[in-house]
This record gives structure tokens, C-alpha cells and sequence, in this order.
């Protein structure tokens, strides 16, 4: 039997190569929600605010103070693979919350407020849904500051880590719980997900 080319091998190994960037491209990204009243945007006396080298008047006319470390949250989550949304059950309109998290250089994929949940509510005749229902929207995480909402998530079936506006931890228990859905759905899917960088690093062997 007449043994492959060295070219052909070089081409079969490039066909591997681009087959598994390929993959890696077309998996779906984990997709986490924020909450904004006293989540994302708390009070001077509740949260320290992000830095900005923006004049003050400039956010009291386009925004509001953004908690501290925001941004490098946002950044850590993205460099894990995550998809960043807005879930607010406010009336802040998409164009005013994009506009918003741009002055402090946050770029979100999606931005669902009262009037869009309402909508997708109705079109799929959920006329007793909770306040809030990530889920509708393929979110497999949402961040929030209320206790309910959670509760909600449990009786629904959707995922939400709590955290409050005093608490100066809450941009690692939010990543922790990234890792941890991350985690869930690269072992319930692996054709799909990719396990998290931490936990493939937990599962190598000591030498």
C-alpha cells in the first residue's frame, strides 16, 4: 500500500487545523445578563464609582455612576468567552444603556428592558411570567441584586447569582459563577461549550 506524500500529510494536518479553529468559531458563547438598578448602577453611599476621564457634567447629562470595577469585570468575562447582555425591568431605552456603558468603554451584545420583555412575553403567551425570565432570551446567567429575583430563577428554572450593592467582593462571585455554568455546559454539551480555562487547569494531573 502506497504510504501519503509529505505533502499530503502537510495538507491533511492543515485540514485538521483549520477543522478545529473552525469549531472553536462556531461555539456558542456563554451569555450573562446584568441587572442595573443598585447592581450596575448604585448609590455614592452603597458603591464606589468607576473612575472616568470624562468631565463630571458629562455623565450627569448621558449616564449615571457605573459600580467600581465594572469594566474590569466585563473585560475578565470576555476574555473567558462570555456574551455580555443588559436585563433591566426599567424603561431605560437600549440606545440610552449602550450610550451609557460607552462612556466607560463597555460594549454590550444585547439589551433587553421592560418594554422588550413584555413583547417576547406576549408573543409566546407567558401571561404569568416572573419579572424577569433570562431563559426567554437564552441567557444562562443573570447577575441581580434582588433576593426574588433569584428565587424566581429557582421556581423557573434560570440561573441567578445575587449580589448586593454594598458588597466589595461581588466582581469575583460573579466570575466564580461564570465558571461555574461555563463548567456545567462544556460537561453537559462538550460538542458545544468549552470547558473554562481554570477548570482544565484544576483537571491536569500533578507531576
Amino acid at each position: 500500500m502506497e504510504r501519503p506524500s509529505m505533502l499530503e500529510q502537510g495538507r491533511a494536518g492543515s485540514r485538521r487545523v483549520w477543522q478545529a479553529i473552525e469549531r472553536k468559531f462556531r461555539r456558542p458563547q456563554v451569555r450573562i445578563s446584568f441587572d442595573i438598578d443598585d447592581t450596575l448602577a448604585c448609590q455614592a453611599d452603597h458603591a464606589a464609582a468607576e473612575d472616568s476621564k470624562l468631565p463630571a457634567f458629562v455623565h450627569r447629562w448621558l449616564g449615571e455612576p457605573l459600580r467600581s470595577g465594572t469594566r474590569s469585570l466585563i473585560r475578565d468575562l470576555r476574555r473567558q468567552g462570555c456574551s455580555i447582555w443588559i436585563y433591566t425591568s426599567s424603561g431605560r431605552t437600549p440606545s440610552y444603556i449602550r450610550r451609557w456603558l460607552m462612556l466607560y468603554g463597555i460594549r454590550v451584545d444585547g439589551v433587553v428592558n421592560s418594554d422588550r420583555h413584555q413583547q417576547v412575553l406576549a408573543v409566546n403567551g407567558l401571561a404569568n411570567a416572573p419579572s424577569k425570565l433570562p431563559s426567554a432570551f437564552d441567557i444562562d446567567l443573570h447577575v441581580d441584586d434582588s433576593e426574588g429575583v433569584r428565587l424566581e430563577g429557582v421556581n423557573h428554572g434560570f440561573r441567578v447569582v445575587v449580589v448586593c450593592p454594598k458588597d466589595e467582593g461581588w466582581a469575583q462571585k460573579v466570575l466564580d459563577a461564570a465558571v461555574d455554568v461555563q463548567a456545567r455546559l462544556a460537561s453537559q454539551q462538550p460538542h458545544r461549550y468549552e470547558m473554562p480555562a481554570r477548570r482544565r487547569a484544576q483537571a491536569l494531573p500533578v507531576s
